[in-house]
């Protein structure tokens, strides 16, 4: 939770100088297996090595958003926590799947907005676009109490 904090964090930052007057949406996403962190895959074999290992397991996705306004240097940040439920999977189904979706750029090796979500189970959050990348509901929260109105 603390490294997707960070890292959401960094995010932000690294654009203040870029845009002195302005908030600043950062957000990354850490997930976890059997409490390690996985990073993203890079390549088919290690894609198709995180699946096989999330098999009917559950992964844990800490989604963090950070928001910083670059004049006062004042930032907000909170992560949201979604728990997804694996199906057990076979290896033409992994294979199939990684084939197909390429999630290599994806932290825990799949695209739930896609074909990923044929994975699983079921999935435990408060917001479904928090497992995509972007924890829409606390940003909400967040842009409000900087005083920006969303509705």
């Amino acid at each position: 939770m603390a490294l997707a904090r960070r890292l959401a964090s960094e995010k932000a930052m690294a654009l203040a100088n870029q845009f002195p007057d302005h908030l600043i949406i950062g957000s990354d996403q850490v997930a976890e297996l059997n409490g390690r962190a996985l990073g993203k895959p890079g390549t088919h074999s290690r894609a198709t090595a995180q699946l096989r290992a999330a098999s009917g397991n559950t992964m844990v996705f800490f989604t963090a958003v950070c928001v910083l306004d670059s004049r006062s240097t004042l930032s907000r940040s909170d992560v949201d926590r979604t728990v997804v439920y694996f199906r057990p999977l076979t290896d033409q189904q992994i294979e199939r799947y990684v084939d197909r979706e390429q999630p290599l750029d994806c932290a825990g090796s799949f695209k739930s907005e896609g074909l990923g979500i044929a994975l699983f189970e079921k999935i435990d959050g408060e917001d479904p676009n928090a497992l995509i990348g972007l924890p829409l509901i606390r940003l909400i929260r967040i842009l409000e109490a900087f005083g920006c109105r969303v509705l």
